[in-house]
C-alpha cells in the first residue's frame, strides 16, 4: 500500500524465502505516519531508525518485531490498538505486520530478515 506517506516498496526475505511484499518507511514523514488509520494490514511495514512504536490510530492487532542494525530479530510482541510500546534499546528498525503473520511465516527471535528494495 502506498498512501500519503509515500512508502518505498520491496520484498521481505528470511532464510532464503520471500515472506511478503514490503512497505518501507525511511523518511521522517513516512515513519511518523506508519500504519495510522489502517483497519487491516495487507502489507507489512519496515520502519527504519526506530526503537519503539505506538498504535494510536491503528485499528487492528499488530505483530511487531524489533530488529538490530543487521536486521536480526531481537524481540517480538503482539500489540493491541491504542497502546505505547516500551523502547527496545538494541533495536534499530521495527517490522510491523497484521497479527498472526509472524507465526504463519515462522519468524522468531534470532532470525535475520532482509528488506530487498525495489
Amino acid at each position: 500500500m502506498s498512501g500519503p506517506a509515500q512508502f518505498k516498496t520491496g520484498w521481505l526475505v528470511c532464510q532464503a524465502q520471500v515472506l511478503s511484499s514490503l512497505d518501507i518507511a525511511d523518511t521522517a514523514k513516512s515513519r511518523r505516519r506508519g500504519l495510522i488509520g489502517q483497519t487491516e494490514i495487507e502489507t507489512p511495514l519496515l520502519i527504519d531508525s526506530c526503537r519503539w512504536i505506538h498504535t494510536f490510530g491503528v485499528k487492528c492487532l499488530l505483530d511487531v518485531a524489533y530488529l538490530d542494525a543487521e536486521l536480526k530479530v531481537v524481540k517480538i510482541q503482539t500489540i493491541k490498538p491504542r497502546r505505547i510500546a516500551m523502547p527496545v534499546f538494541g533495536a534499530r528498525h521495527v517490522l510491523e505486520a497484521g497479527a498472526g503473520n509472524f507465526e504463519n511465516w515462522g519468524l522468531v527471535i534470532g532470525h535475520t530478515v532482509e528488506a530487498r528494495r525495489t
